[in-house]
C-alpha cells in the first residue's frame, strides 16, 4: 500500500496530536516518540520540495526520538 500525500498528512498530524495529548497526560516518553514519528511523516511529505524542508524536520525527529529513548525515568 502506497501512502498518498493526504493519508500521510492525516497520519502525521494524528500522531503529533496524540503525542501532545500523551505529554500533557504525563506520559512523556510515549508522547515524544509519537511527536517524533509525526514530524518524520511531515518531513517525508516535503521530500520533493527544497532540501532544507526535508532534512531539518527529519533531523529534529531523529534527535527527539533518540532523546525520548534516553530519558532516565520516562513513563
Amino acid at each position: 500500500m502506497q501512502l498518498t500525500g493526504r493519508l500521510l498528512s492525516f497520519v502525521s498530524n494524528s500522531a503529533i496530536l496524540l503525542g501532545i495529548a500523551l505529554g500533557i497526560g504525563g506520559i512523556v516518553r510515549g508522547g515524544s516518540l509519537f511527536i517524533a514519528v509525526g514530524t518524520a511523516g511531515v518531513a517525508l511529505k516535503a521530500r520533493r520540495l527544497r532540501k532544507f524542508d526535508f532534512y531539518f524536520p527529519l533531523v529534529i525527529a531523529i534527535a527527539l526520538f533518540l532523546l525520548a529513548l534516553a530519558l532516565p525515568h520516562g513513563r
